[in-house]
């Protein structure tokens, strides 16, 4: 038991990397975990209970909403405002900004951005679910209601950002800008304890994921790296393993931990992209970059891109550099068929 460092532990030893914060931060990431436990209790019971399916209407991305999706929103929520930490939310889940009114909150310096059940439609065939969350430092003044503009921020502003898996083991993954770290729930415990640090991508991996059913509405430059990926080139080590779980989270966190790169460009269907920019490539992006890897929209680095609206979509690519550099690569080519 000596050797477990849970993540509170983990949290307070990190403070100093932020005297400015006062230990503000180190709450806010408690509540955060607070949230994540009671989410990941009703997800391990849900075959169980009459919260699996969709609840038969759509969010403002036109989405089919799920009942756990809207449980996970309905408890991130309350989790952020009862702490004096966030004096709003935006959430996949609201049309708009949601903002704490109790002077305690218009009193806090911070901003959260989340993604409060990515991948939700895998529930019903058990498979992996998560939370991504962003954390950022308000612009509007302290003592004021916030603004949209203080969610509105590139992604090179954020103050810290993490996601939650709920798989085979529940995991929390963070950074504050001072590198990756995982922590594995233990149920017996109810606590997550420090199981991945530092965490490090492989420069150069082999595994691509993306959804190759899209493959004839993909981008020519994209079309052409998976067709690279394909290669028989035993030397480079191609072909590379395709993986693909249709979960962000998902499919990041493997690739993150072994090495790959994630593909989601436009299609016709989507041509700006389907991901949101602010409750998924932003803070995934982050976790990437602090981790060694790189991510991009194809044409500019995500953390560079100056948000215009609060559910914006952007193409998202994401992993280990040598791959996204070659990605890179072939998106610079003129377009042609492919």
């Amino acid at each position: 038991m000596s050797d477990i460092k849970t993540l509170g532990e983990f949290i307070i030893e990190k403070q100093n990397d932020f005297p400015h914060a006062s230990g503000d931060l180190s709450s806010l990431l408690a509540s955060i975990k607070l949230a994540a436990k009671i989410v990941n209790r009703e997800i391990n019971k849900a075959g169980l209970m009459d919260i699996t399916g969709a609840v038969g209407k759509e969010n403002i991305q036109g989405e089919q909403q799920q009942k756990l999706d809207l449980f996970a929103n309905e408890k991130f929520k309350a989790a952020l405002e009862s702490h004096a930490q966030v004096c709003g939310i935006a959430s996949e889940e609201e049309d708009e900004v949601v903002v704490f009114s109790k002077e305690q909150n218009r009193n806090a310096k911070y901003v959260v951005l989340i993604d409060p059940l990515d991948g939700s439609s895998n529930i019903d065939v058990n498979a992996s679910v998560g939370t991504i969350f962003s954390i950022y430092r308000r612009l509007s003044p302290v003592g004021s209601p916030a603004t949209e503009e203080d969610f509105l921020q590139p992604g090179n502003c954020q103050i810290a950002a993490g996601y939650v898996i709920y798989g085979s083991s529940t995991m929390l993954v963070y950074t504050t800008g001072k590198g990756v770290h995982g922590f594995t729930y233990d149920p017996s415990l109810g606590v997550f304890c420090l199981s991945h640090e530092n965490i490090q991508i492989s420069e150069h991996g082999s595994c691509y994921s993306t959804n190759e059913g899209n493959y004839i509405r993909f981008p020519a430059g994209v079309k052409k790296y998976i067709k690279y990926c394909q290669e028989n080139v035993p030397e480079d080590n191609r072909p590379y393993t395709s993986r693909y779980i249709g979960s962000l989270i998902s499919d990041l966190h493997r690739n993150l931990l072994k090495g790959g790169i994630y593909l989601y460009p436009s299609t016709a269907a989507y041509p700006e992209g389907k991901l949101r920019l602010l409750y998924e490539c932003n803070p995934m992006a982050f976790i990437m970059e602090q981790a060694g890897g790189k991510a991009c929209n194809g044409a500019e680095r995500i953390l560079d891109i100056t948000p215009t609206s609060l559910h914006q979509r952007m193409p998202f690519f994401a992993g280990s550099n040598v791959m996204i550099n070659t990605l890179e690569q072939f998106l610079a080519e003129p377009e042609h068929n492919a």
